[in-house]
C-alpha cells in the first residue's frame, strides 16, 4: 500500500472516510496532503522529544519541503506533495503557513484572546482546506473563504472535544479572556472541574463553532456545492461532534466525545449520494 494512503488510513480520521469516494487522482492527492499535515502535526505531538529538538525537527521539515519543490528531498513522500503541488496548482503559501501553526504549539500553551486562538485556527485548519479546494476544483472566490471559515469550524470543535486531554498534556486552547468571562478558572479546567460555570463557557464556545459553520455554507456557491462535497461530508461528521457535545450536556471531562466509525461512513455516502445525484 502507498505510505500516503497507509497514513490516512492508519488514522482513522474523519478525513480518511469523507475523501474515500473521490476520484482515484484526487483521492490519491488528498491522501498525499493529509500524509504531510499528519506528520508534520507528529513532529510536535509525538514522543518525548524536548522542545528544541522538535523545533530543530520542524527546522528541517521546513527545508526539505523547499527541496522538494525541486524533487530534491530526502523524503519520498515530500517529493510526492511537490508533484501534487504542481499536479494541482496549489499555492505553496499554505503549506508554509501551517509550519508556522506548527510552531505556536512550541511557542505557547495559553491563548489570551480569540483572535490569538482564531490565527492559531487557521494556520492549522484553514490552511488545509485551502490546499483541499485546489484539488477539488471550484470556480468562485468565495470558495476560499469557505475553506477559511470551514477550517476554524472544524479546529474548535477539535478543541473542544480534546479540551480533557490537552488538560493533561499542559495545555489550555480556550481563550484566557473567556475563562474570565464565565469565572471559570485554570485551576478549574486543569482539576476538570465540572459545573455551571463550564457549561455556560462551552454552549458559548459550541455557538461561537457553529457561527463558523454557518459562515462555511453561506459562503459557498451554488456552483462549487458538487464539487464540495468531500469537504461537506467533514462538515457534516464534525457538526455532528458538536450535537454529541450538547447531548452529552457539555461535559467533556467525563464523556467520550466522538462520530463512530459507522456514522463516519453513513455520513460521508449520505452527502456523496447527494451531491452526486443532485448536481
Amino acid at each position: 500500500m502507498d505510505q500516503s494512503k497507509q497514513i490516512a488510513k492508519g488514522s482513522n480520521s474523519s478525513f480518511y472516510y469523507a475523501f474515500n469516494l473521490l476520484s482515484a487522482e484526487k483521492r490519491n492527492a488528498m491522501n498525499t496532503v493529509y500524509a504531510f499535515c499528519r506528520r508534520t502535526d507528529d513532529i510536535i505531538d509525538e514522543g518525548n522529544d524536548s522542545h528544541e529538538v522538535r523545533y530543530e525537527k520542524l527546522r528541517k521539515w521546513r527545508i526539505e519541503l523547499e527541496k522538494a519543490l525541486n524533487r530534491n528531498s530526502e523524503y519520498h513522500l515530500l517529493n510526492k506533495l511537490s508533484a501534487t503541488i504542481n499536479n494541482f496548482n496549489i499555492p505553496i503559501q499554505p503549506f508554509y503557513e501551517l509550519l508556522k501553526g506548527m510552531e505556536m504549539d512550541l511557542q505557547r500553551n495559553r491563548y489570551l484572546t480569540f483572535d490569538d486562538l482564531q490565527l492559531y485556527c487557521y494556520r492549522v485548519a484553514s490552511t488545509v482546506g485551502l490546499m483541499c479546494i485546489e484539488i477539488f476544483g471550484y470556480k468562485h472566490e468565495s470558495t476560499r473563504d469557505f475553506a477559511i471559515n470551514l477550517g476554524i469550524a472544524l479546529q474548535l470543535t477539535n478543541i473542544l472535544r480534546d479540551i480533557k486531554k490537552d488538560a493533561e498534556d499542559g495545555r489550555i486552547y480556550l481563550p484566557n479572556e473567556d475563562l474570565k468571562r464565565f469565572n471559570y478558572s485554570e485551576t478549574d479546567l486543569m482539576n476538570l472541574t465540572y459545573n455551571e460555570n463550564f457549561t455556560q463557557m462551552m454552549k458559548y464556545e459550541v455557538n461561537r463553532a457553529k457561527n463558523y459553520f454557518n459562515k462555511a455554507t453561506e459562503s459557498l456557491n451554488l456552483d462549487d456545492k458538487g464539487k464540495m462535497y468531500a469537504a461537506r461530508a467533514m462538515q457534516h461528521i464534525y457538526f455532528r461532534i458538536l450535537e454529541k457535545i450538547i447531548d452529552a450536556d457539555y461535559d467533556v471531562y467525563n464523556n467520550e466525545v466522538k462520530a463512530s466509525k459507522l456514522e463516519k461512513i453513513w455520513i460521508s455516502l449520505g452527502v456523496w449520494a447527494k451531491y452526486n445525484l443532485v448536481y
